[in-house]
């Protein structure tokens, strides 16, 4: 049996998989649900606390697009090294999928955090 077969009939590993790819769908459906064109330049992007009154950054909308390139990016990536590295190892594997899902997660409750305070 391929490493890549293995990868793929490994329950935990698809657990992860689908979990990260979950992510990555919550995230465009909360920014694409969330943006609208006629509000381009009144979307906050950053939040500075340390700066007292201006701690609030005004942006455009394809700025709160790069959310779901973001999510894109991580689950690809993680998805790659983490099949890269199953037949050396499958709990380091797992580990990166983790991880992966812990990025995707913040990734979502930022995301939320900045289309809320609009």
């Amino acid at each position: 049996m391929n490493s890549p077969d293995r990868y793929f009939h490994d329950k935990l590993v698809l657990l992860l998989l689908s979990l990260n790819g979950f992510c990555v769908l919550l995230t465009a459906a909360l920014v694409l649900l969330r943006l609208d064109n006629s509000k381009s330049g009144s979307y906050i992007i950053q939040y500075r606390p340390s700066q007292g009154l201006s701690a609030y950054k005004a942006g455009e909308s394809t700025e709160l697009l790069a959310f779901i390139v973001f999510a894109a990016v991580v689950f690809t990536l993680h998805l790659i090294t983490s099949l890269r590295i199953y037949h050396v190892r499958r709990y380091a594997s797992i580990a990166i999928l983790a991880s992966g899902l812990l990025l995707l997660v913040l990734s979502v409750i930022v995301a939320n955090a900045l289309l809320v305070l609009r």
